[in-house]
């Protein structure tokens, strides 16, 4: 996988990715029940935020959030979306923020277009940034699978995935430091293998996506 493809693929359709990233899926509900485990307006980094919708615009309303995206144009819809968020442009694997300067960390859809072997020093650079007792959710699909859809979302737009399976982002979170203490399956649209929006149902699960929430020990 070559980081630089997926940026320019996300620059590339980001106005058909945003009409699809709009819903409120199994996902938001999630959300808001790890909302639930934070103090009062935490600072809260969305870490692959997108177009700044769904999951941004929540946090928005709850808490103190900052956006961070790889890509120029999803940070550019995340402005016009959620104008009030301070937003920066750059990569999971080295954070552009100092150690200490988050509450909690979301990564919605981001870690799966990661290079597999650089998945733990996100994770780690996730800890990093977090306080002491901080939380972290993240989703990642079930089964390990890498792959790419030379035409995903009917975009023209090759896209690539690295997923690393549940099993083995539990450990990743473990090595950094984190104690899981929620894990949750989403039957969640977008689906890499998807071609129209519609879930395959192929999967040997019934929830393909796996979301974990965990704390940082201290």
């Amino acid at each position: 996988m070559n980081k630089d493809d997926v940026r320019r693929a996300y620059d590339d359709l980001a106005p058909v990715y945003a009409e699809q990233r709009t819903g409120d899926g199994e996902g938001m509900a999630i959300l808001t029940e790890f909302l639930d485990s934070l103090p009062e307006s935490p600072r809260v980094l969305d870490a692959g935020c997108g177009q700044g919708t769904p999951v941004l615009t929540r946090l928005a309303s709850e808490a103190d959030p900052v956006g961070l995206d790889f890509s120029r144009e999803q940070v550019t819809l995340a402005a016009e979306n959620v104008p009030d968020a301070p937003l920066a442009q750059g990569d999971m694997t080295a954070l552009p923020f100092g150690t200490d300067a988050f509450d909690a960390v979301v990564a919605y859809w981001s870690l799966i277009h990661v290079p597999m072997d650089d998945h733990q020093t996100v994770i780690d650079e996730f800890a990093r940034v977090l306080r002491s007792g901080g939380r972290v959710l993240v989703c990642e699909g079930t089964n390990e699978w890498a792959g790419e859809n030379p035409d995903w979302l009917e975009s023209g737009v090759r896209m690539e995935w690295n997923i690393a399976g549940a099993a083995e982002t539990r450990a990743q979170l473990q090595n950094a430091g984190f104690e899981v203490t929620d894990t949750w399956g989403a039957p969640e649209t977008m689906n890499p293998d998807e071609e129209d929006g519609e879930e395959t149902g192929d999967s040997d699960d019934d929830h393909p996506w796996t979301f974990f929430s965990a704390r940082l020990e201290s």
